[in-house]
């Protein structure tokens, strides 16, 4: 059985792993909006580590990168000196995804050797690793669509491991909420129980606005309108439906596409401050009180940030803001979501009468 003072330890140990995705998605945005994703056409998962150490091999790396489209097509005379600019960028992010690897599985090795994980929680804690190495394998596919003869990223697959991303991080986030707060007694709150559902779908919408936002990535559909709170002049642009079959437009139609992402974004405006307010009218424990209100400043935060990047023309250190902060505003969302069911369900317990509280 898996003690309290255990379960603490595995929470603050997956609360590290959440802070290192979370580096990894903002170095993520960077390397895509300085175009440097495409400049390591190899993907060598175990023996890639080292970078070119002199200038043979820096040489050789950027004679393999030459013969790529993005060369030819668009970055065509480009000198060694720029083409490192870019390299880096890619590098320390495969190499931060590596190390994210292995912060995960050396402490979990350690904690089933010495039995401080139940059973039961093993499965668990093995699904996150293998997702994090499906999560490898969507980075190189993705990076795969930008190989080919257009040196342009699949918004299909930019998309899915941007969200694959959020994934894991909820479901980590979400078991060390579990860990981090098990053992604790609680009255048991059937009025914040009734809010479960709201702030199920809240959080659920939060990550599809997530998703929308990736596809504003993928098509660049941010430097389509940069004006607000219209677009050019229209609360409903022309061209929403060019394409064919219709439902294309939603993926492929940038205008489209960063249409339905002010709206949603529009859409959270409204529903975090109503999930908000009849959380507060509920006399909320000072925990999830806090929560709501970090929420609230985030959501503002976030707005702030995204309606700054559209009229500047997607500045690279605003607009990978924005992709950090969408997570941040993820993870306070998840964060009043799980204090709103753990206050919903429990009556009282003691340190060892949870030993899965993390579920």
């Amino acid at each position: 059985m898996t003690t309290a003072r255990d379960q603490r330890t595995l929470a603050l140990w997956l609360f590290v792993c959440c802070a290192a995705i979370f580096c990894m998605v903002v170095l993520g945005g960077v390397t895509r909006l300085t175009g440097s994703g495409l400049s390591m056409v190899e993907w060598e998962p175990l023996m890639g580590i080292l970078p070119p150490l002199d200038q043979a091999a820096w040489e050789e790396t950027f004679r393999l990168y030459q013969q790529y489209p993005e060369y030819l097509l668009k970055n065509y005379g480009m000198n060694l000196e720029e083409f490192k600019g870019i390299f880096w960028f890619e590098y320390a992010h495969r190499v931060l995804g590596r190390m994210i690897g292995l912060i995960f599985f050396l402490p979990l090795v350690y904690f089933i050797a010495t039995r401080r994980v139940g059973r039961d929680l093993v499965p668990r804690l093995l699904g996150m690793f293998v997702l994090g190495g499906l999560q490898g394998l969507m980075g190189w596919y993705m990076v795969k669509s930008g190989l080919v003869q257009d040196p342009h990223v699949s918004q299909y697959r930019l998309t899915a491991h941007l969200g694959l991303a959020f994934v894991i991080y909820a479901y980590i986030f979400w078991v060390a909420l579990g860990f981090f707060f098990s053992g604790e007694a609680r009255e048991r709150r059937p009025d914040l129980a009734a809010l479960r559902p709201f702030a199920a779908v809240l959080s659920l919408l939060v990550f599809v606005t997530v998703l929308s936002g990736g596809f504003v990535a993928g098509l660049q559909a941010g430097l389509v309108y940069n004006s607000f709170p219209t677009m050019n002049g229209q609360w409903i642009p022309e061209g929403l439906a060019l394409l064919e079959p219709f439902w294309r437009n939603f993926f492929e139609n940038a205008t489209l596409v960063q249409f339905d992402h002010r709206l949603m974004a529009t859409l959270l405006f409204v529903l975090i401050p109503t999930l908000s307010v009849a959380v507060l009218r509920r006399d909320p424990p000072p925990r999830l009180r806090l929560g709501v209100y970090l929420l609230l400043l985030m959501l503002g935060i976030q707005v702030t940030l995204g309606i700054s990047t559209l009229l500047l023309h997607v500045p690279i250190p605003l607009a990978a803001a924005h992709q950090g902060g969408a997570l941040l505003l993820f993870t306070l969302t998840l964060f009043v979501t799980r204090q709103i069911w753990d206050f919903g369900r429990v009556t009282a317990v003691s340190p060892a009468a949870r030993p899965l509280a993390a579920g």
